[in-house]
């Protein structure tokens, strides 16, 4: 996967750089490392400043700021500056508002906790690539079989999206067993398409049905938080979100949100303005009807 087309939206520099950053070499990390730290500080810095605090050189720094998919230094400082204007905009309205989400604070805790999702979720977006997007969209339209394959945390929301593409009539296979998944990848051929979806990327045993299918030349749609995975490298098409949100400790799991809603988008598109598509919701929509009003 190439490094990000075009700046960051509104917000999103830092789960852009935090998507980057596992594939940095250790100095380029330092530099990130303080742009997710202190981005206010490095907004302000010189290279010379920036070469000090982080022990590197003018040359690394100017490499770290392309492998992060900047065109420069001054790139990155106006990025930064723009969302951290954009953060102070935020908490000021918040402040206004009193929705602060914090503990302690007067909101109840339910709307403490969508206050927080809606607000971390908004820069998620920062690293997404949506030409990578809509030419995923286009190869699921044009393809033939479509394989979503998913383990561990990653299984439900990929169980999801293959149940909500059989509602819309489009043909798809979810198997929930490793085994079955790498026979139903050995099973495509060149113009199918599988989906495979991996929070790390590197999630061994979707990345072997994901190695079966490309092997069998059909398209790979990787969903995944970190832009320079082994998932990235083997897909066609590479969907990353969510990079900025992994803690083991934050009771709120943003990362499967952001994940769910990259699929869900990815569903809402291939299934548009489609006549197809209405006429079979319709006809599920009636055989769930029947399922209820006659159980047995």
């Amino acid at each position: 996967m190439t490094p990000y087309k075009s700046e960051p939206p509104l917000g999103g520099s830092r789960a852009h750089i935090k998507s980057i950053f596992p594939s940095l070499a250790p100095s380029e990390q330092r530099v990130a490392q303080l742009c997710l730290d202190s981005p206010e500080t490095v907004a302000r810095m010189s290279v010379a400043d920036l070469v000090t605090q982080t022990g590197t050189s003018p040359a690394t720094i100017v490499r770290a700021c392309k492998s992060m998919g900047f065109d420069g230094f001054q790139h990155l400082r106006q990025v930064l500056l723009r969302d951290l204007g954009a953060a102070a905009r935020d908490s000021i309205q918040q402040e206004e508002s009193g929705a602060t989400g914090e503990p302690g604070s007067s909101e109840h805790l339910v709307s403490g906790i969508f206050s927080r999702a809606s607000q971390d979720i908004r820069g998620a977006l920062g690293s997404l690539d949506f030409e990578a997007f809509d030419a995923a969209v286009k190869a699921i339209r044009q393809g033939g079989r479509l394989l979503v394959v998913a383990n561990g945390a990653s299984l439900a929301p990929a169980q999801s999206l293959a149940l909500r593409f059989l509602s819309a009539g489009v043909q798809c296979e979810a198997p929930s067993d490793i085994v079955s998944q790498h026979i139903s990848a050995k099973l495509l051929s060149a113009g199918d398409v599988c989906i495979a979806v991996s929070d790390s990327g590197m999630n061994s045993f979707t990345i072997g049905s994901a190695r079966i299918a490309a092997e069998r030349k059909a398209t790979v749609i990787g969903v995944t938080s970190y832009a320079k995975s082994e998932l990235a490298d083997l897909s066609t098409h590479t969907l990353v979100a969510g990079a900025e949100f992994h803690s083991w400790n934050d009771q709120l799991p943003i990362g499967n949100i952001v994940q769910m809603l990259v699929l869900s988008a990815l569903h809402a598109a291939v299934t548009a303005d489609s006549p197809d598509v209405e006429r079979a919701r319709s006809a599920v929509f009636e055989e769930v009807l029947h399922m209820v009003e006659n159980p047995e």
